[in-house]
């Protein structure tokens, strides 16, 4: 995976629209972006919300935990876990999913995305 240069941040929503250790899937020009809230670092991720081993949109369906230090998702699938920063999965180093740099300011949720 290449690391993309940040061209804008796209407004997604406010930041009271996400649920607390959940995810919420946003449809950013035609690309589904899985977001997930986690307030015990005040932080939102944004992941790609396509699950490369089930083929399906649904990783924002997924439950948060941790292995170790990583906050990661499990997919509601197969229960693969990829990381929240990285996308990278962790029982298959070889599969990785895009990840998406969030901020949040002035308690909107802005998208970092390339053209």
């Amino acid at each position: 995976m290449q690391t993309a240069v940040i061209e804008q941040q796209i407004d997604i929503c406010a930041l009271t629209d996400l649920i607390e250790g959940a995810g919420v899937a946003a449809l950013i020009d035609d690309v589904q972006i899985a977001l997930f809230y986690v307030k015990k670092t005040e932080q939102v991720f944004a992941l790609s919300n396509y699950d490369p081993f089930s083929e399906a949109q649904v990783l924002s369906r997924g439950i948060i935990g941790s292995i170790g230090d990583d906050l990661v998702v499990a997919s509601p699938i197969y229960k693969q876990h990829f990381n929240l920063v990285t996308g990278q999965c962790i029982e298959d180093e070889s599969v990785s999913i895009d990840s998406y740099p969030v901020q949040i300011n002035n308690g909107r949720v802005l998208l970092g995305v390339s053209n």
